[in-house]
């Protein structure tokens, strides 16, 4: 039998519900100067940026705030070689409706399965000529990339607001995954460089994009990645249902939707806002404001995704056919000619938690 540090989150769920889950689940102070900051990322090639994510709490609070999620540090092993397949050999064990993490880069396609990475969170690849790392936290529905420079990320087995805090092996820093800002380590207030991870099924990016490369099931682990320890999206159940809570404390509660509703979000200079994917889904586009300036949701029908940007002229655009129009012509959802912000699903639960002030849109 395995040890309890092998165990991974999602068996853990399960042990938790059968023995009484009940009694188990009863800024910026280090600053860097420039010349500092440079000879920092010189030393451990990891490209960071002055924290530029808006923070509700200080970097303090986060750090104080972190629970153990069960399994210690590296319990979870993230993947530090990466194998991949065609999409044709991906059929033998990916269905059409099995969620997929998507990423274009580099002139590089790849699919990352949401059955692999819920075993092991953080995939360190490379795409084109970039070190990057694909990263899921299963508790609370984000799926993030992050330019990794020459080091490697792994997961610290802490948590807060249910998310998973990675940690980069150069300093050891601290960084919440939906944060993109250390913490605490060496890089505390600074934030990673992101860039967008598509939340979709097999079948949609499969038919987008057929030549595909997919994380393969031959990690050099051994895990049943045809089973999800902590439910089921398709259909939706377990953890992932609406109506069921958070596993773990969180630093704020917003009834505005329902805890497990997913929203698309966006953190930006001007502040933070989400968009219910729900409502997104159904009207196709949606706006909201942030300090006086206009943000536009478009939806993708195709992947089943959506795309926030930047309209400060406040174009206005029209959904015909699958395209989105206007007077100077027609454009895809992710391709409109407006500036994009990074974007990524999220439960509402957790994004609720890091961003109490969010606006929300449904």
């Amino acid at each position: 039998m395995q040890s309890v540090k092998w165990l991974h989150p999602r068996q853990l769920l399960k042990i938790f519900a059968a023995s009484s889950i009940a009694l188990f689940l009863l800024g910026f102070s280090n600053s860097f100067s420039i010349a500092e900051y440079r000879d920092r990322e010189v030393e451990t090639h990891l490209p960071v940026t002055p924290q530029f994510v808006p923070l509700f709490y200080s970097l303090e609070k986060y750090a104080q705030n972190t629970v153990s999620g069960g399994p210690g540090k590296d319990g979870i092993p993230a993947i530090d070689t990466p194998r991949f397949v065609s999409a044709g050999r991906a059929e033998s064990f990916l269905g059409p409706e099995d969620i997929v993490f998507g990423v274009v880069l580099n002139d590089e396609v790849k699919a990352y399965p949401q059955k692999i990475l819920v075993w092991h969170e953080i995939v360190n690849d490379r795409l084109g000529h970039e070190n990057v790392s694909v990263t899921y936290c299963p508790l609370t529905g984000t799926a993030i990339g992050f330019k990794r420079g020459e080091t490697t990320f792994g997961v610290s087995g802490r948590l807060v607001n249910n998310n998973l805090i990675m940690y980069d092996r150069a300093t050891d820093s601290r960084w919440p995954q939906i944060l993109g800002t250390a913490v605490s380590g060496s890089f505390k207030g600074k934030s990673l460089e992101e860039f967008r991870v598509i939340w979709t099924a097999w079948g949609r990016w499969k038919q987008r994009y057929p030549e595909t490369e997919v994380l393969s099931e031959n990690t050099g682990y051994i895990r049943n990645y045809q089973r999800d320890p902590y439910g089921s999206y398709h259909p939706l159940g377990g953890y992932y249902a609406e109506g069921s809570p958070p596993l773990f404390p969180v630093l704020h509660r917003d009834r505005r939707f329902d805890p497990k509703a997913v929203v698309l979000g966006a953190r930006t200079r001007d502040g933070v806002v989400a968009f219910k994917k729900n409502s997104l889904r159904a009207k196709k586009i949606m706006e909201g404001t942030l300090s006086g300036k206009q943000y536009i949701a478009f939806y993708d029908p195709v992947l089943d995704t959506g795309y926030i940007y930047k309209n400060p002229e406040r174009k206005l655009f029209v959904y015909e056919n699958g395209q989105y129009t206007n007077a100077d012509g027609k454009w895809e959802a992710g391709d409109l000619p407006l500036e994009k912000v990074n974007a990524f699903d999220a439960m509402w639960f957790a994004w609720a938690a890091f961003y109490p002030e969010t606006d929300a849109y449904e």
